[in-house]
């Protein structure tokens, strides 16, 4: 009886090869020639499930989406329940940094999808929508905290989030080594303890 092959499990082995391609060289030598290498098959068996570098980034991509939501739902499990907003959102700024392998390959792709989405008309929307989506995950939970009074209620939801978003700029220096992890989870650590500080009574 021949062998039945799962197309799912094999699109993600490739994937994986393009996440180390990346990883290790970058994304200028990730061809689909290269990354069959890696992946250890023929090119044409990568072209039978990706006609294009285009396309396979994006299944990667959603690929590295999947995993990074598996980690945070593993982590909020962890959590008291229910979990306090402070902590849910330390937990998604850290998977979202290059803070261990799985996230740093994360965070590799994501900056490929990002230089490629910015001459791709067809990237650029997916790679916006997926933006807009998470910042407003991060917006809900700014406002709900302030309307619980866990964060001072004269505290703007949309400067918040957008200041809490731009935590992840930490990517680039923890990447070249300008830092390191501790003194990035430092500053997140500060900058959560100030948002959620008690309120002063009168």
């Amino acid at each position: 009886m021949p062998k039945l092959v799962d197309h799912r499990e094999r699109r993600e082995a490739i994937a994986h090869a393009l996440w180390r391609v990346v990883d290790q060289h970058g994304w200028t030598r990730a061809t689909l020639r290269e990354v069959a290498g890696e992946a250890g098959v023929s090119l044409g068996q990568v072209q039978h499930y990706f006609t294009s570098r285009t396309e396979l980034l994006t299944f990667a991509m959603e690929f590295a989406a999947d995993r990074t939501a598996d980690r945070v739902a593993r982590g909020l499990a962890a959590l008291d329940q229910p979990p306090h907003p402070r902590d849910v959102l330390r937990l998604v700024l850290t998977e979202m940094l290059p803070l261990h392998d799985d996230a740093r390959a994360s965070s590799r792709m994501s900056a490929a999808y990002v230089l490629e989405a910015l001459h791709d008309p067809v990237l650029r929307k997916q790679a916006t929508l997926g933006l807009r989506d998470g910042r407003a995950m991060v917006e809900r939970l700014v406002r709900e905290a302030i309307a619980q009074g866990q964060i001072a209620p004269d505290r703007d939801p949309d400067v918040e989030t957008n200041l809490i978003l731009a935590l992840t700029g930490f990517t680039s220096l923890l990447e070249l080594e300008v830092i390191e992890p501790r003194a990035a989870l430092a500053a997140i650590d500060q900058h959560l303890d100030r948002l959620f500080s008690p309120l002063v009574g009168p």
